[in-house]
């Protein structure tokens, strides 16, 4: 298979919502309390809700600027490419970058509404919830039909609420929904209690995958205060390698049998060691333990509910045979540092070669398809949905770097600045 014949669904992407997202969904009651953006003095923007004030990290939309510029400084819309919160510019990205579909996490919401669970008066905090949610669905992936997979923002505060959200979405066409990889790390009980069965069992009887993203614990992996941010970055799939086996050996996948996870942003390169000792564990130390999976191996049983998620990496797909290949998904990461926009199709293609045709469309997009009964086939026949009939669509695209700052101060980044920010904005 050549690159320009692929196709990508990214179950990966990242929006940088736009001013007015909350224009036309407020009831008269909430007005003037939603969250919106302040132009700052010192030239960045930031949400303003309930008295706090969020900024948009740069290590959130840096595609398009040059690598030297990167940072965890806050940064404006005006520093951002617009296909970061334009929905038109988006799928024109999408487009030059091969990209047919899009799974978009929020951001300045924080990843599973962590943001909506620290407001106070909670009948104004599930208002400002389902009216992000409404926008999502209906304004950033109804925008545009079949290029888009709607993803949900849970009452986290809530697991009642929870499951009352999620059939809400579902009946609006969204099957997944985030959440937390470390709920303890949240102050909320950990996967290991019964306080989330309610939204466990919601989501499985509507076949909602819930997703869990690397850093939606508000927590990093952080080794030491003067340890470079290489290590940061480096370390980042640690917590969903933590997840993973947190999940595993609680009742939480043997409880909800129909229940499906993703491990969104998490790699996959680390899963096969992974399994080979969760079994040699459960192994030797179940007769104390008193863990129990029946007549399955703990690996067979990560096999068969966990999605697991990539956006580059070749020793992954080496040895995708100790996988479930029907779980693997690809993701882009745009606008985020680690995204591979706009030659996602070229560095698929380095570790992709050689993988028989068969494989590659499930691992690029018939498996997201499937997994999040998502179906762009039936919005525009197949061969308009390749990399090449895509790229065909946006020849006028400009995909070179904006221009370096000239003489614009720049500094080391040390794991210590991550406490100037509000937990959880890194990513």
């Amino acid at each position: 298979m050549q690159a320009e014949d692929l196709v990508l669904v990214s179950v990966d992407d990242h929006v940088v919502e736009p001013p007015d997202m909350f224009e036309g969904r407020v009831p008269a009651k909430w007005k003037g309390r939603e969250p919106r953006v302040l132009h700052k003095d010192d030239g960045t923007d930031v949400w303003a809700y309930e008295g706090n004030e969020i900024p948009n990290v740069g290590l959130n939309a840096v595609v398009g600027r040059p690598p030297e510029e990167y940072g965890i400084e806050p940064t404006s819309f005006e520093e951002m490419r617009p296909g970061c919160y334009d929905i038109d510019e988006r799928v024109r990205d999408m487009n030059v970058n091969g990209v047919l579909g899009s799974m978009c996490f929020p951001s300045f919401v924080q990843f599973c509404g962590q943001l909506f669970a620290r407001t106070e008066d909670k009948d104004l905090a599930i208002t400002m919830l389902r009216a992000y949610n409404d926008w999502h669905v209906e304004s950033w992936c109804g925008a545009y039909p079949g290029r888009f997979i709607p993803l949900a923002v849970p009452p986290i505060w809530d697991p009642a609420l929870m499951a009352e959200e999620v059939r809400r979405m579902a009946a609006k066409g969204s099957h997944a929904v985030t959440f937390s990889e470390n709920p303890s790390k949240l102050g909320w009980p950990s996967f290991h209690s019964d306080h989330w069965d309610p939204f466990w069992a919601a989501c499985a009887e509507e076949g909602t995958v819930v997703c869990l993203h690397i850093g939606s614990s508000s927590t990093l992996a952080i080794t030491a205060p003067d340890a470079p941010f290489d290590v940061l970055i480096a370390l980042q799939p640690v917590n969903i390698i933590q997840c993973a086996a947190d999940l595993l050996f609680s009742p939480v996948l043997r409880k909800f049998p129909a229940l499906r996870i993703a491990l969104s942003e998490g790699g996959i390169g680390w899963i096969p060691y992974f399994l080979e000792r969760v079994d040699y564990v459960y192994a030797h130390h179940k007769a104390w333990t008193g863990q129990d999976f029946g007549d399955k191996l703990p690996s067979q049983v990560f096999k068969e509910r966990i999605i697991t998620c990539f956006i580059d990496d070749a020793f992954g797909v080496e040895s995708r045979h100790h996988l479930n290949l029907d779980n693997v998904t690809w993701e882009c990461d745009y606008p985020h540092s680690d995204s591979t926009w706009p030659q996602a199709p070229e560095i698929a293609m380095k570790y992709l070669h050689g993988v028989p045709d068969a494989e590659v469309d499930r691992i690029t997009h018939a498996n997201a398809m499937r997994l999040f009964q998502y179906d762009p086939f039936s919005v525009r026949p197949r061969e308009r949905c390749t990399v090449g009939a895509l790229r065909a669509e946006a020849a006028d695209v400009d995909v070179s770097l904006r221009p370096p700052k000239q003489g614009a101060p720049r500094k080391t980044t040390l794991a210590a600045d991550l406490g100037k920010l509000s937990s959880g904005q890194t990513r």
